[in-house]
């Protein structure tokens, strides 16, 4: 049986390395020094350095894109947006998240795995305050829903973690209204001129 104390310390490592170093750097020895325990105890828990990277980044990725339903669309895209600039922000991931990206570029098989088990699963969470929305009468139910999810991550995503610009409770509020505004518009079927 693998001891919750252990798994939780090599978790901790993990994210430490993988900040300090990258992952094209990460070895599980070093993660297994970092956290006390031997490769073995690793190995145990994930069949690669790949496995366990995928596996923990997920765990945390996934729980930051949890919003609560707070009854109104505002509401829910301002949570999803102040989770989402907490986890941005945080000192390891604001290291680890443009690492794994540029990793992807790399890395097809990476990438593949983020895209599904990271990105489409904070997809999914962040869908459902789009379909409470449509519920509660607050959308229209020919909403983009793709559009929408991007309208949410998006923006958050440059600001914070590409300009590195932090947000302070006023900006959220500010880009919570704006998020809202552009996921409640009307789709204009105006065609635009081609050029001669």
């Amino acid at each position: 049986m693998l001891q919750d104390a252990v798994t939780e310390a090599i978790g901790a490592a993990m994210f430490e390395e993988l900040a300090a170093v990258g992952y094209g750097k990460l070895t599980v020895e070093a993660v297994a020094k970092r956290a006390g325990a031997g490769k073995a105890a690793v190995y145990r828990r994930w069949p690669s350095k790949q496995a366990m990277v995928i596996d923990l980044v997920t765990r945390v990725a996934t729980t930051t894109a949890d919003a609560p339903d707070t009854g109104t669309l505002r509401g829910d895209v301002l949570e999803f947006l102040s989770a989402g600039a907490k986890a941005l922000t945080h000192p390891l991931m604001s290291r680890i998240v443009p690492d794994l990206l540029a990793e992807g570029s790399r890395n097809p098989e990476v990438a593949a795995i983020l895209l599904e088990q990271v990105g489409g699963t904070r997809r999914k969470k962040a869908a459902a305050i789009l379909h409470r929305a449509i519920q509660r009468g607050e959308l229209p139910v020919d909403t983009d829903l793709e559009l929408g999810l991007d309208f949410l991550a998006g923006p958050l995503y440059w600001r914070v973690g590409i300009l590195r610009d932090p947000m302070d409770p006023e900006r959220l509020n500010h880009l919570a209204d704006k998020v809202v505004a552009a996921i409640a518009a009307p789709i204009s079927n105006v065609e635009v001129p081609s050029r001669p």
